[in-house]
C-alpha cells in the first residue's frame, strides 16, 4: 500500500508583450497544443483588429504545426532553437516566478491558477515594469509571445 503518491499537474500561461508601450495580454490554459495556440492568436487578433502584429515565437511544437492558422495582420517570427534569451517575455516569467511563486507551496492546482492570474493581472496593470522588462532586448517594434508551464508537485 502506498501512503502518498506524487502527482504532477500542469497549467500553461500564454502571453504577449509589447516593448513599445508595455501592454501585456495573456491567457491561462489547461494544456498546450495547436488548438489552444490558435485560440490565443484569435484572442490577440480580436483585441488588435487595426494593428499589424509581429509575434516572436519559440520552437514549441504548437508554434510549428501545419494546423496553425495564419492571420492577415499577425506575422509569426520564429526564434532559433535553444535561444530563450532572445524572447523578452522570458524576463516576465522570471519576474512572475520571483514575485508570485518563490518560497510558496500550493495545496492544489486551482490555488496555483489563482496565484498565476493574480500575478499576470498585476503585471498587466504595471505597463512601465512590463516595458522595462521587455524593451531591454532592443526589440522595440515586436509583440512577443511565449507560453510558460507551471507545475504543482
Amino acid at each position: 500500500m502506498v501512503a502518498l503518491a506524487l502527482v504532477r499537474e500542469y497549467v500553461y500561461a500564454y502571453a504577449t508583450v509589447s516593448p513599445v508601450d508595455g501592454s501585456l495580454d495573456w491567457m491561462i490554459a489547461e494544456r498546450t497544443n495547436t488548438e489552444i495556440m490558435n485560440q490565443f492568436l484569435d484572442m490577440i487578433e480580436d483585441r488588435y483588429p487595426n494593428e499589424h502584429i509581429a509575434m516572436v515565437l519559440d520552437g514549441a511544437s504548437s508554434h510549428r504545426s501545419k494546423d496553425l492558422k495564419f492571420r492577415d495582420h499577425v506575422s509569426l517570427i520564429r526564434l532559433p532553437p535553444y535561444s530563450p534569451e532572445l524572447n523578452p517575455v522570458e524576463l516576465l516569467w522570471d519576474e512572475l516566478r520571483e514575485k508570485e511563486f518563490a518560497n510558496k507551496v500550493f495545496a492544489s492546482l486551482p490555488a496555483v491558477v489563482f496565484q498565476l492570474a493574480y500575478g499576470m493581472k498585476a503585471l498587466q496593470m504595471n505597463q512601465a515594469a512590463v516595458k522595462s522588462l521587455s524593451a531591454c532586448h532592443g526589440s522595440s517594434m515586436l509583440l512577443h509571445h511565449h507560453e510558460c508551464e507551471m507545475e504543482l508537485q
